[in-house]
Parts: structure tokens; C-alpha cells; sequence
């Protein structure tokens, strides 16, 4: 991850690096950095529906729990108050590929939307979705809140009430 001050559509943002469930480069997003819209800049064709942000890296911790966030930020929050199986679906739906990429890797989900009426509506509907295929917890955020924001020892504390 960086800032990229080069030319094209990524220019003036920072660049985040998407891989697959293997850890092959895919993609790379561009943030904006303070109220510039849209937030996030995808490139043409890639299609975040068919991914889950940091797979490879939750894989590689050998659990079969994993945090399911919205956000890249959100991921690398989590991950830093010491939970390394952590994913992020780009936003607040989950597809269908994304359910069975996670199907295929875990066995357990710990869902930790954010604390507004999108993440709690993915949550509901991604309970729904995957019930019957995997034990999901919920953690519930509170109004406004993402786990971006929280501070290290509030995730784990979150985290530790489900697990």
C-alpha cells in the first residue's frame, strides 16, 4: 500500500493491492484522500464481487474462523489488534462467489459490519444467506461506528465475546 503520484485514474490516491485466494496481484484500488468522490476507484473490468480483500492472508493463518469486515481499513484494523484471519467483502453485500470462496476456506464466520443501517442489513441478509452452511456470530457495532475506528483493545474485546 502507498501513495501514487503518477498519471492515470489512481493518480493523487492511495493505492491498495488486491490479490486472490492464492496471492496473485489482481487489482489495485485507489482511495481518496479526504472528501474527494468517489471514495474508491476500481479499475474498468475488475470485479470485487468475485473476491474477498485479504483471503490469501486469512488462509495462510491455518484457522478455520474467519472476521468478515466491509473495508479495507476496517481489514487492516482487525488484523493490528492481533485477528490475522480477517477479510473484507469491498462493501456491505456478499455475493455469491464470495460465499463460496468463504464456504471453501472456513468453517466459522464472525461477521463485524459496520454500525449503520447498510451493515446491519448485509449482516441480516448474509446470516440468511449462509444459513445452513456455516455457524455465523454477530457482532454488532454501535450507531456509526466501523471497526476502523475503534482502538485495538475494543476489537479484541468485540472479537472475544463471540469466539
Amino acid at each position: 500500500m502507498g501513495f501514487y503520484n503518477g498519471r492515470g485514474f489512481l493518480r493523487g490516491r492511495i493505492v491498495i493491492p488486491i490479490h486472490d485466494d492464492h496471492g496473485d496481484l489482481i487489482a489495485y484500488v485507489g482511495r481518496a484522500i479526504g472528501n474527494e468522490e468517489p471514495k474508491y476507484r476500481f479499475p474498468a473490468g475488475f470485479k470485487k464481487s468475485h473476491v474477498l480483500f485479504n483471503l490469501h492472508r486469512a488462509r495462510a493463518t491455518g484457522t478455520r474462523e474467519v472476521i468478515v469486515v466491509e473495508g479495507f481499513f476496517d481489514t487492516f484494523a482487525v488484523d493490528q489488534a492481533g485477528c490475522a484471519a480477517v477479510v473484507a467483502l469491498m462493501g456491505s453485500t456478499l455475493s455469491r462467489d464470495q460465499a463460496d470462496l468463504l464456504c471453501a476456506h472456513f468453517e466459522r464466520m464472525l461477521l463485524m459490519l459496520d454500525g449503520d443501517q447498510a451493515g446491519r442489513h448485509g449482516a441480516a441478509t448474509i446470516a440468511d444467506t449462509l444459513a445452513g452452511r456455516m455457524p455465523i456470530s454477530t457482532i454488532a457495532l454501535e450507531d456509526g461506528a466501523q471497526p476502523d475506528e475503534l482502538a485495538w483493545d475494543r476489537i479484541r474485546s468485540l472479537i472475544g465475546r463471540v469466539t
